[in-house]
């Protein structure tokens, strides 16, 4: 068991996709699922409390888009590392992304 597991938060509105995502990583000996949020106001409020090392965020959700959670807590955490996972390829929505302050993105 390694020494420094990496943390991470996984923030969709699809309790599946949440699911499918925590079983892979589970599945690692180096990472575990710090949380689940079903919505962008969750994992803002998730991403402030446990402060993971990595953020998976989907791009809509309900209460608060991805979007703008990523904006929230970059202005929390500049430091959050966070890759958006979305299944909606529109370059506006990948765009606004890194703009707000995602890494990185995965279709």
């Amino acid at each position: 068991m390694p020494e420094s597991l990496i943390r991470i938060l996984i923030a969709d509105d699809h309790a599946v996709v949440r699911e499918g995502l925590a079983a892979m990583i589970a599945r690692r000996a180096d990472m575990q699922v710090a949380a689940e949020a079903e919505d962008g106001r969750r994992a803002v409020e998730l991403a402030r409390q446990l402060k993971p090392d990595v953020i998976l965020m989907d791009l809509r959700m309900p209460e608060m888009g991805g979007v703008e959670a990523i904006m929230h807590i970059r202005a929390a955490r500049p430091e959050a590392r966070i890759i958006v996972l979305t299944t909606y390829d529109g370059d506006e929505d990948i765009y606004r992304a890194l703009q707000a302050g995602a890494e990185a993105y995965l279709l």
